[in-house]
């Protein structure tokens, strides 16, 4: 009711007073693989596989609009867990108003995009440039672990890694291993990644520019049982811009106070 509402909104506030300055504030937590196997098995137990894809989807396509708000969008998506969750951000970017091309190498059953009547396509388009502004990586997650990616999907990460459009990678960038980052068969380094629950251990080789991690959907009891310090959210915001708080956190090292009277970035992480 109202009094948890405000409990809340006044533990947001205290949490983005105290953020600067504030020795006690931990630093960021990333997952290794095993870990976030745990805290994914969690996460369906808690709420079923098909809302946290469906969650998941949800927010990638909000840091996507975030990132790339009037683009044309390619979303390339992978057999498994993070594919369904770019068909989910397909469908939510579709809503918001973007042009979506859907690239599917393996066919799927359930398509939770089929009532919107967006264009499925089993290949890359020939030329990305004439066809798209920003390409989402929706093809493996952190659960993979296979020397090589199989065909198609080998000459797919290559074709996004030799591409001038932008490129946004879901939770891992494929074909790397989650716990070291890219392999001698995947050195595609996205523009924009988006760590999905937490970042795996592999995004400390992150060197591209927009880092989002979207996690409001994470349900409370987890966030405890994984020691999890929930971020403060921007109204109705899925996620957040890690990579804006580290600036804006080395931007405040220094002795000036003449942006004293700037307002606090409404970021928090965990």
């Amino acid at each position: 009711g109202i009094m948890a509402w405000m409990t809340n909104l006044a533990t947001n506030t205290a949490q983005l007073v105290g953020l600067r300055g504030d020795s006690s504030v931990p630093s960021m937590k990333y997952l290794s693989r095993a870990e976030a196997t745990a805290v994914d098995v969690a996460l369906d137990e808690a709420l079923s596989e098909d809302v946290v894809a469906e969650l998941e989807g949800l927010a990638v396509a909000m840091c996507v609009h975030d990132a790339y708000p009037a683009d044309r969008v390619l979303a390339v998506c992978g057999p498994d867990t993070n594919g369904t969750i770019g068909l989910v951000a397909a469908r939510y970017l579709a809503q918001f108003g973007h042009e979506v091309v859907i690239v599917l190498p393996r066919p799927r059953r359930n398509m939770p995009t089929s009532a919107w009547a967006i264009p499925v396509m089993d290949r890359l388009p020939e030329t990305l440039e004439d066809s798209s502004d920003v390409v989402i990586d929706a093809i493996f997650d952190f659960s993979f672990s296979d020397d090589r990616p199989p065909s198609p999907f080998d000459r797919i990460i290559g074709a996004l890694h030799h591409s001038a459009i932008p490129v946004v990678s879901v939770d891992v960038p494929s074909g790397w291993d989650a716990d070291d980052g890219p392999t001698v068969h995947s050195g595609l380094q996205p523009d924009v990644l988006i760590s999905l629950v937490a970042p795996k251990a592999c995004a400390m080789r992150f060197t591209g520019g927009a880092h989002y991690l979207a996690a409001r959907f994470v349900p409370p009891a987890i966030q405890e049982k994984f020691a999890f310090r929930p971020p403060a959210y921007t109204f109705t915001h899925q996620y957040v811009r890690l990579d804006k708080v580290a600036r804006d956190d080395d931007d405040d090292g220094d002795d000036n106070d003449d942006d004293d009277d700037e307002p606090e970035p409404e970021y928090y992480y965990f």
